[in-house]
């Protein structure tokens, strides 16, 4: 008897999923996206309404295979990837690739993985949204258009390689704006005053200084703004009495804030927890799909974590009031429900975040998550059982005093009742101490006054969470991008992180400058937030996505146009006079980073390294002569000296680059340098090229290759080989060791990219006794110890060694 067939997106919800609805089903999944525009050229016909033109995504062959024909032997196909814009376009072109195989396909959606949601979403099966795919079909052309179009110009005319993107230059704008701002930035001096005065009643308490002349003090207000104004307040506060002005008291109420959407989860993690954007999202999909609970088997966590509504279901509601009152007691609860306002732009198709389980709380599964699973989910269930609980209840005292021509305050604030506060690791400023009982008049002993020289500040530099914040203020991105965004800005090195803070590159300057300057409008935070917003109305059926489409680009190409014959190669004046020939130094971009390079290049090649003062102007950094250490070259005879490069220190000739011989060396106890004699290379062959000695060595990243002896005069190099070949169909190459940028070493088809079969473990010769696939893999875990395993996605063959 045939099965019904659900198709997920992510691979690890396939087994949370398969748990609860038991054999009646078969659920694979899609691992992701299955098609997408082509990597090599445009993909999108310009002439015909900008139609696309989507293919398999290359290495997901397999995939598609494995659904066509599970969707072969279904009687129905039901299609649940993520609930949102990105999920309808994979269910889409899942439908697209499965249409032959099987016809009666059904949408179903859930925003949380449990058997009740799963089940119900089966019994009230949709249509697939195709408004609210062709709304993500018009980022992706838009997003295509802009990054296919503008790149090739930043190429010619600022460094070849580099990107343009739609948001994420507005993002970069933002920052760089920032950072021009921090650099005009005049700092002006104030002199804030404190003081320590003492009643009737103990005890001694602080005031700061509040309003000067009748004005309020305030940095970039009215102030003490010299040394000579701050020596004379201070003497006519000396001679002056300090009295108290007004006594107020009052009880406060702080209500607690709505649960989490995407954007304030990223913010409060980054805050609190010290995540990315992007660890932020992967740790919270991971609580999403579902995690091993001990005898609770797998269980999904959270709910939907793509979101930007507060919007709680009813169920969930009653079932944190029935914690809250077993935990906190009936005088934490409020005397109804609470029901939060999402705002007007927002989607509000899912809930907030929150626990999917309420009664799970933290403590109770620390032992079975890592420790970054645990953190989040403390911080999820924290809020949400917090944002259903009564409001927190203070005494606040407010004491104004009056001396001379100035006017003094002090805030005390006592915790009468914690309320909210309780779910919290945090209970406010519930340690305050109280101010002492005060009457109006009476006159206070002045025990201490302090006065301290400062200066305004800059504004601060973006975090993560104040970027994030920015961007929804603003409009740009949608909280599913924001991650992405960060992540591309960090990736292309327009951005870096200084003290978890972003700093705008010489390149992100550039790019910014540029395209600013030749596409206003695209960098426009207006226009951008505008077109957000027209893509909301694609999704919801009320706009054409092809008129959006020729919308924009009856705009975009003619400023393209322009472009191109407008934008010069960038020049920028940096005040710099090569010391070599006397011409100008600017500003160019090189494999490893920025640097000055002479403008007589290339009859001089003079180049030199260099930083931004804190106004952004340009400072030459000398190198420094090479530390010699009287060890001689055994090559050349010419001294050697210490160096550094960014794997550490090393002794290099100082015949470089004439003489290239480089040795490992270390320090005994008293700083002398003594020679690693590295051992002999291990010989593997003959060169073919030029009959020298093949040598096994390791790359940077970690991977072994070979490699000829007579280098730099024979160039030869090839793969370390593991003797098998590549399983895929008509492919003739070998699987090799290589590694990725992180150094994690993985075996790919030498064909690459012809061939992208890849495996993470060492490959040995098959087939696999279950499936037939052609390669196993040898692997080492900490359960299982060493043994062979099938790599192929689906087949659990395993054999110990």
């Amino acid at each position: 008897m045939a099965k019904d067939l659900i198709i997920v997106e992510s691979p690890a919800k396939v087994k949370t999923i398969s748990k609860f609805l038991g054999k009646d089903y078969l659920v694979e999944a899609s691992v992701g996206h299955v098609r997408d525009l082509p990597t090599r050229d445009l993909g999108v016909d310009e002439e015909n309404g900008f139609e696309p033109h989507y293919e398999i995504i290359q290495g997901k062959e397999d995939v598609v295979k494995k659904l066509r024909q599970a969707a072969k032997k279904a009687d129905h196909v039901f299609l649940a990837p993520d609930p949102d814009r990105e999920g309808e376009a994979i269910a889409w072109h899942v439908a697209e690739v499965i249409s032959k195989q099987n016809k009666s396909v059904s949408r179903i959606q859930f925003n949380e993985i449990t058997a009740r949601a799963v089940k119900e979403a089966l019994e009230h099966p949709q249509e697939l949204n195709r408004s609210l795919f062709d709304s993500q079909q018009a980022r992706r052309i838009l997003d295509r258009l802009v990054g296919y179009k503008i790149s090739p110009i930043l190429w010619k005319n600022v460094k070849r390689g580099i990107s343009a993107g739609r948001v994420q230059s507005v993002a970069l704008k933002i920052i760089v704006e920032r950072e021009k701002e921090r650099r005009a930035f005049d700092p002006k001096e104030y002199w804030p005053f404190k003081a320590q005065l003492a009643g009737e009643n103990p005890p001694p308490f602080w005031l700061d200084l509040w309003k000067y002349k009748e004005k309020s003090v305030k940095p970039g207000g009215h102030h003490v703004t010299s040394a000579d104004e701050a020596q004379a307040l201070e003497k006519a506060l000396n001679e002056s009495d300090f009295v108290v002005d007004a006594v107020e008291e009052k009880q406060r109420s702080r209500q607690p804030r709505p649960p989490y959407i995407t954007s304030t989860m990223q913010q409060e993690a980054n805050q609190r927890l010290g995540y990315s954007a992007r660890k932020t999202m992967t740790v919270a999909q991971r609580l999403y799909e579902g995690v091993e609970l001990g005898k609770r088997g797998t269980t999904a966590l959270i709910t939907y974590m793509r979101t930007d509504s507060v919007r709680v279901a009813k169920d969930a509601q009653e079932a944190a009031k029935e914690l809250i009152l077993e935990k906190f007691g009936k005088d934490h609860y409020p005397s109804k429900t609470r029901n939060f306002r999402t705002k007007g732009s927002a989607q509000d198709a899912h809930e907030a975040i929150r626990p999917v389980d309420v009664s799970i709380t933290p403590e109770e599964i620390k032992k079975h998550l890592p420790s970054e699973q645990y953190r989040l989910y403390k911080l999820i269930w924290q809020r949400f059982v917090a944002s259903q609980m009564a409001a927190a209840k203070f005494w606040d005292t407010t004491v104004t005093v009056s001396s001379a021509m100035t006017m003094w305050r002090a805030k005390g604030e006592r915790l009468l009742f914690p309320g909210f506060l309780a779910a919290m690791d945090r209970h406010g400023n519930d340690d305050t101490a109280d101010l002492p009982k005060l009457t109006v008049g009476e006159k206070l002993a002045v025990k201490e006054l302090k006065k301290e020289q400062k200066f305004t500040q800059p504004p601060a530099r973006y975090s993560e969470a104040s970027l994030v914040r920015t961007l929804e203020e603003m409009g740009i991105g949608r909280p599913s991008t924001y991650a992405a965004i960060i992540s591309t800005l960090i990736d292309r090195e327009y951005t870096r992180l200084e003290e978890k803070r972003f700093v705008p590159t010489e390149l992100g300057f550039t790019v910014s400058d540029q395209l600013s300057a030749h596409f206003p409008d695209l960098m426009d935070v207006g226009f951008t937030a505008s077109m957000e917003n027209s893509l909301d109305e694609v999704a919801e059926g009320n706009q054409e996505w092809s008129g959006l489409l020729n919308e924009f680009a009856g705009d975009f190409y003619p400023t393209l146009d322009k472009a191109r014959k407008d934008m010069a190669t960038t020049v920028q004046d940096t005040g710099v006079t090569c010391s070599e020939c006397g011409k100008p130094m600017v500003i160019k971009f090189g494999r490893t980073g920025e640097f000055l390079g002479c403008t007589g290049f290339p009859s001089c090649r003079n180049i030199k390294n260099f930083k931004r003062d804190e106004k952004g102007n340009i400072v030459v950094v000398e190198r420094e002569e090479p530390e010699q250490i009287g060890i001689d070259c055994d090559k050349c005879g010419r001294p050697m000296a210490i160096k550094q490069s960014r794997r550490g220190e090393f002794l290099g000739c100082t015949g470089y680059p004439d003489c290239r011989n480089i040795k490992n060396f270390e320090r005994d106890e008293d700083g002398n340098i003594k020679v690693v004699e590295q051992a002999a290379p291990e010989v593997v062959g003959t060169c073919p090229e030029c009959g020298g000695e093949l040598h096994l060595k390791k790359a940077r990243t970690g991977s072994r290759f070979i490699a000829c002896a007579n280098y730099p005069d024979c160039t030869y190099t090839e793969p370390y080989s593991t003797g098998v070949s590549c399983p895929n169909e008509g492919c003739d190459g070998m699987l090799v060791e290589k590694a990725s940028r992180k150094g994690k070493i993985f075996y790919s088809c030498s064909n690459y990219p012809k061939c992208d079969y890849a495996v993470w473990d060492w490959p040995v010769k098959g087939p696999c006794p279950d499936c037939g696939h052609p390669v196993l893999v040898r692997k080492n875990t900490r359960a299982k110890g060493e043994h062979i395993a099938c790599p192929k996605r689906g087949c659990k063959y395993e054999q110990k060694l």
